[in-house]
């Protein structure tokens, strides 16, 4: 019996694979620690949790609309008029079980066999899995650590043909923690109002893990609106990961598409989630600024301490909780039984040498960097960093 053949185009991400592998090596009493992960670590703030209690005692247990509740809609539409001054009607919104759903919603509703999807590089895993899973063909458009891995009007330009249907990036970016400012975005802009049949995925789901502020978000400028899906949720911001909640607000077209797509795949998401995202959307973002204070401190911290170990190559990111520094001068060094030909090789090399888990570059199309993830204590990461100095300077 044989399977699907799409499941010959799509591979199981680089990142599950690392945090598994760290999972299985703690199970056997090794002392791993885990900078692969791209999960805050801090609990979900006491009053969003109260919310999700008192829903259930309300009796919030049953099916919901499958694009979430209007009230839900609604505190959407009013999070993206505060924070963003954006006008969305609750019905171009939709809500998903986490914002992979939504970026799988979207894709699905837009992509056809052999449309091209343009997709900056670094980039998050999913995006092109999804493409290839919508028998599309990706197009990649590489972004340097010289320009912050952020890519230039020119080249986005330059990878624009007749068969290009989407463009899909996320600022601030995973894995790098880039943010594109407002003047560059403009610059992207300007490069679309020439071809007004592209569509645009902007994930914004780090929105609120941004160093430089305010966000911007590439739906405000011009007349991208209309054509622009904005990607967010609550997993990042709000700690609430395992809540999976996301949602995406687009053109009635486009929402209503969406729509139709998730009520044949999932329905609605979590009654409970959805009514302690109102509570989330609505009310003041104290916590997520003090979680965001942690982050800086973290983000201070670790840029200093890679920029003392020789041969990385490191640049400062505007967002995120990620480092995503280039390891290439690492390549063809050995220690002992151990010989590093690429980041898949040195992130194992990190992981039985230093027990030290990280995330190569190759699965976000960067294969002469790798990702540290920076959403963990202090203490875990200075002891992190010390590990991995002195085994880096054992490879020869």
């Amino acid at each position: 019996m044989q399977l699907a053949e799409r499941l010959t185009r799509i591979s199981v991400p680089q990142t599950i694979k690392m945090a598994r592998l760290s999972r299985e090596l703690k199970a056997q009493g090794i002392d791993i620690v885990d900078l692969s992960i791209g999960e805050p670590d801090f609990d979900t703030p006491a009053h969003i949790r109260e919310a999700a209690k008192k829903a259930i005692d309300e009796g919030y247990t049953h099916y919901t609309p499958v694009a979430g509740y209007a009230d839900l809609k609604a505190a959407v539409a009013f999070k993206l008029k505060r924070d963003n001054g954006l006008d969305y009607s609750p019905e171009q919104i939709v809500v998903s079980t986490g914002a992979k759903q939504s970026i799988a919603n979207a894709v699905m509703s837009i992509v056809n066999p052999g449309d091209e999807v343009i997709i900056p590089t670094p980039y998050w895993v999913t995006y092109s899995e999804l493409v290839k899973l919508c028998q599309g063909v990706v197009k990649f458009v590489p972004g340097g650590i010289e320009n912050d891995y952020k890519i230039t009007p020119e080249q986005l330009e330059a990878a624009i043909t007749p068969r290009t249907r989407l463009f899909m990036f996320s600022s601030p970016c995973n894995p790098t923690g880039s943010v594109y400012s407002r003047q560059e975005l403009e610059g992207l802009a300007a490069v679309f109002e020439k071809h007004p049949d592209i569509f645009i995925i902007s994930d914004e789901i780090y929105e609120y893990i941004n160093y430089v502020g305010p966000h911007e978000s590439i739906a405000s400028i011009g007349n991208m609106k209309d054509r622009t899906i904005i990607i967010n949720g609550l997993s990042k911001g709000f700690a609430m990961t395992g809540w999976r909640l996301g949602y995406l607000a687009a053109s009635p077209e486009v929402a209503k598409a969406c729509d139709m797509v998730q009520s044949q795949i999932t329905s609605a998401t979590c009654s409970i989630t959805q009514r302690c995202a109102i509570t989330a959307l609505r009310g003041e973002l104290d916590t997520a600024k003090e979680m965001v204070a942690a982050f800086r401190e973290r983000r201070a911290y670790i840029y200093k301490a890679l920029q003392d170990i020789p041969g990385l190559k490191v640049n400062e990111p505007d967002g995120a909780f990620y480092m995503f520094p280039n390891v290439s001068a690492f390549f063809g060094k050995s220690y002992e039984d151990s010989h590093v030909a690429n980041a898949d090789d040195l992130c194992m090399y990190l992981l039985h040498k230093a027990n030290v888990s990280v995330v190569t570059g190759a699965a976000f199309q960067q294969p002469e960097c790798i990702r540290i993830s920076y959403a963990t204590g202090m203490p875990r990461i200075e002891e992190g960093i010390k590990r991995m100095k002195e085994w880096l300077g054992k490879l020869k």
